[in-house]
């Protein structure tokens, strides 16, 4: 069923005063160096959009709990909440939305202008099933992944234990251990005119 107050989009995470934790899988490749420095150096593109979950889940479902190819190491990537919020303020949906655009051609104009695509995905249960209420994924490009890279990140973590032991549980079918591993998300305070903006009803 849809979540208590009535929200089937929500904005959920791991956060504190300052940051907000968001979730990426990369190669061993790419992992490695960032760690090493960081924040995202190459061979990590930064013309390429990138995506990033607040959700730890939803994040397990898209890289399988780190074995799909390319998706092998997990990180846990901590940013500035102001830099989270800018995200959203310069976020277009990725797809249409009659309730919140008067037109397609509308849509399109803020799609082309805007830096930032929100996608909301059915959230996931411990087994990847599809829930009823939904997770947000927000995708950088162009000066969102410079903003990303250079300004609001403040820590990457490899998480990618944490995944396989939470997985583990899953497998053994002690869900009681494996929700109690799981980051403790809750939803995120946004303003009106970013709840606006992202589409979450």
């Amino acid at each position: 069923m849809d979540r208590a107050d009535g929200n089937t989009h929500e904005v959920r995470g791991a956060y504190t005063d300052g940051k907000i934790t968001v979730y990426q899988a990369y190669s061993a490749r790419i992992a490695e160096p960032a760690l090493a420095a960081g924040t995202f150096v190459p061979p990590f593109k930064r013309e390429r959009m990138t995506w990033i979950k607040p959700s730890f889940l939803w994040m397990m479902y898209r890289c399988g709990w780190g074995t799909k190819p390319d998706q092998e190491r997990v990180l846990a990537v901590d940013i500035s909440r102001e830099g989270f919020e800018w995200a959203l303020a310069h976020a277009s949906l990725s797809h249409y939305d009659r309730d919140r655009f008067a037109s397609e051609a509308e849509w399109r104009d803020q799609l082309k202008a805007s830096p930032v695509r929100v996608q909301w995905d059915p959230e996931r249960d411990l087994h990847l099933n599809a829930l009823p209420h939904r997770a947000i994924q927000i995708g950088l490009s162009g000066t969102a992944v410079d903003r990303y890279t250079d300004e609001w990140i403040t820590g990457i973590r490899d998480v990618t234990g944490l995944a396989r032991e939470v997985h583990a549980a899953v497998r053994a079918g002690d869900l009681d251990t494996a929700t109690g591993l799981l980051p403790a998300e809750r939803p995120y305070p946004l303003p009106a005119d970013l709840v606006a903006r992202i589409g979450r009803r």
